[in-house]
């Protein structure tokens, strides 16, 4: 319930800060069903029961879906104009997947595992983001995307990748030593953190995009040094469904019951 709690907050905070980038960009977006978008989402991707059976889950999803996009429709038509509706309601569809659908994700690894699993894969995921920017700043000489984030370096990618290796096999170890999780083998850690490491630099360049996009630094001040609360979070975004569907693979279903 904290964790929920806390996601809910994050996914309404990050929410707001995409109306602006899509405001930025002109486009017309409402802070108001953009975080009722990112909210439902979440709330979509929790509240089904597990004994439903699969396909009333999907279809419960696709229905929260269903309204989002209705109601997006409705609300920026109402002053019975159509420019810029489309590109809203494809707004507030992508705060429902990105900062709704995928905010879930991070509540399906704990519904499945121990808390420190989760702190795993944060940690193993912004390893990567501290190693890229350390190695980038001392060694980093060749541009990874110049033209969407002119700061990133393929040094900075590989230091990044490497710490996230070394945090993961680590972390993975102290896991299956100190909690009540199944031993994985130690290359276990090792390819997650190449996967997780990888799959968080994409997730930021993705972030980059939209700011980019609506000509942007970053996506609001909240944080100083930092940005806003979608440059912190773009990483573990990204990475939460990947880190779910391999620990499925690595674990199996359940793997405490």
């Amino acid at each position: 319930m904290v964790l929920f709690l806390l996601c809910g907050v994050l996914s309404w905070l990050s929410a707001r800060e995409l109306a602006v980038i899509f405001t930025a960009n002109s486009i017309p977006a409402s802070k108001r069903i953009m975080t009722g978008a990112a909210v439902l989402g979440l709330l979509a991707s929790v509240i089904v029961p597990a004994r439903l059976p699969a396909p009333t889950a999907v279809a419960i999803v696709s229905s929260a879906a269903i309204a989002v996009l209705l109601a997006s429709l409705i609300f920026h038509s109402r002053h019975r104009t159509v420019e810029g509706v489309v590109a809203a309601a494809g707004g507030s569809l992508l705060a429902f997947v990105y900062l709704g659908l995928m905010f879930g994700f991070v509540l399906a690894i704990r519904r499945e595992h121990t808390v420190w699993v989760l702190l795993w894969v944060v940690l193993v995921t912004k390893s990567c983001d501290i190693g890229a920017y350390f190695t980038g700043k001392s060694v980093g000489r060749h541009k990874l995307i110049p033209w969407l984030s002119p700061g990133k370096t393929w040094e900075g990618l590989i230091g990044g990748v490497v710490l996230a290796t070394i945090v993961g096999t680590a972390g993975l170890w102290a896991i299956g030593l100190w909690t009540a999780e199944p031993r994985l083998p130690w290359w276990a850690g090792l390819s997650a953190g190449v996967l997780f490491g990888l799959t968080g630099q994409m997730g930021d360049l993705i972030a980059s995009l939209f700011k980019r996009d609506a000509g942007l630094k970053d996506s609001s001040s909240i944080l100083p040094g930092f940005g806003g609360i979608l440059d912190v979070l773009d990483s573990p975004l990204l990475v939460a469904p990947v880190a779910y569907w391999w620990l499925q693979a690595a674990y199996g279903s359940d793997p405490l019951a």
